[in-house]
């Protein structure tokens, strides 16, 4: 690759800090997200199981003896390793040898069933989860507000400038795939779709050999997208799935399908939070609902630039997938973690980023400016509730990060409001 023309990703100085502290790091996440770009960027040295030059012959080579692809100046690059699995214990044992650092970079789209790897890599290989672009990666957020500075309670007001509807609507649809960053809508929305399909009908069956129905994953696929950034059960899918496309489909086979989303980074769930609060508010403990990127579900959905206008709700939920898409990328970057909360009372906050010390920040995400002072009053409702409780252990920071503001400011109330199209990590 050429490296002048690399475009730099949030994962860069993660990934660099951890070739220093491990002998080998594993980068993992969703086909066609950057993953071999910059794990490129970072390698001095590479090589390719998915080649179909002379009839696949690294992968061959790998599967005769896993040692013989791993000769090369480091850190060497080894693209797509779980085509080849035992090419995991091949570097573990590698790195025990040697014990040296930053000797590996390995890419998976995939991961793979256990059989075949006998040691976990505790240790010696680390994992990162790479996802497609945040809206300050591609170009679409000027960056004028730190996430970590910010979860800090550290905002200096600025003017962000006016935000257009349709504008937030087609970063929405294209998505965040580095190929397509710069095509036209029309063409950038097809990708999604070209995703899915590859996806189902070739890389679920390479995944682990098992024949499955490629209809039913089609149809629990839309059934998600139907449900995107909700708590639907996997019983609430179920039902999504008979009344809305007439099949029936049991839970289990849910079940499975879901676990095989996950695999494939197809999905990537937002998990409840509740161990920072330490209050006696019974917190539900249901998974939030996501794509890998909000623009999968807008292909299952069909969405349109048109039909988005008049869908709204549909609209809002969709922004709220962006949002904790690129909440997720920005807080990784300092060690930071996603969650949502929602008790049994009733009351939700859309996005908690845990800090690395174990203090939290409530985000409330909203489309529309007119929506802030609801979004304000949620958050500081929530907090103030947890704060009569002695065990309680509010939130450092309250947030509404919103679509359609023109300024990142501090309101009398103390919560912040910060525009997406203006956050970085």
């Amino acid at each position: 690759m050429d490296k002048k023309n690399y475009i730099p990703r949030v994962i860069d100085t993660k990934l660099e800090e951890y070739l220093r502290t491990f002998g080998a790091v594993c980068v993992e996440g969703p086909k066609w997200c950057g993953k071999t770009w910059t794990s490129a960027y970072h390698s001095s040295s590479e090589i390719f199981m998915g080649d179909p030059a002379g009839g696949f012959q690294n992968r061959k080579l790998a599967e005769i003896s896993p040692d013989l692809v791993l000769e090369g100046e480091s850190p060497r690059l080894i693209d797509e390793w779980q085509e080849v699995p035992p090419i995991w214990d091949a570097v573990r044992h590698q790195v025990d040898q040697t014990a040296e650092k930053g000797k590996f970079i390995l890419t998976g789209s995939a991961t793979p069933n256990h059989k075949g790897i006998l040691h976990s890599g505790a240790g010696r290989i680390a994992k990162l989860r790479m996802r497609p672009m945040s809206l300050y990666e591609s170009g679409d957020s000027s960056g004028q507000v730190s996430l970590e500075e910010l979860c800090r309670g550290e905002l200096k007001a600025v003017m962000t400038g006016e935000v257009q509807l349709k504008k937030l609507i087609e970063v929405i649809i294209r998505g965040g795939w580095p190929g397509s960053v710069k095509l036209p809508l029309e063409q950038a929305a097809l990708l999604p779709g070209e995703y899915l399909n590859a996806v189902i009908d070739d890389d679920v069956y390479r995944l682990d050999g098992i024949k499955r129905n490629t209809v039913k994953m089609k149809l629990l696929l839309r059934s998600l997208a139907r449900n995107e950034s909700t708590t639907a059960t996997n019983k609430t899918l179920k039902n999504d799935v008979r009344e809305m496309d007439d099949e029936d489909i049991d839970v289990e086979t849910v079940s499975e399908y879901l676990d095989v989303f996950e695999r494939l980074f197809l999905t990537d769930n937002q998990p409840p939070f509740s161990a920072g609060i330490r209050s006696s508010v019974r917190v539900k403990q249901a998974v939030k609902r996501h794509f890998s990127d909000p623009s999968l579900a807008c292909s299952l959905l069909k969405a349109t630039p048109d039909s988005l206008m008049k869908e709204l709700e549909t609209l809002g939920f969709l922004f709220e997938a962006l949002c904790e898409r690129d909440l997720k990328i920005y807080a990784e970057s300092f060690g930071g973690a996603l969650y949502h909360y929602q008790d049994y009372k009733n009351r939700e906050i859309d996005a908690v980023v845990e800090r690395p010390d174990g203090e939290w920040c409530a985000f409330e995400i909203k489309l529309g400016a007119n929506q802030i002072d609801a979004a304000a009053e949620n958050l500081t409702d929530i907090r103030r509730e947890i704060e009569k409780d002695p065990k309680g252990r509010p939130p450092k920071v309250l947030c509404v990060l919103c679509g359609m503001a023109s300024a990142a400011y501090r309101r009398p109330d103390g919560v912040f409001v910060v525009p997406l199209t203006a956050l970085k990590n």
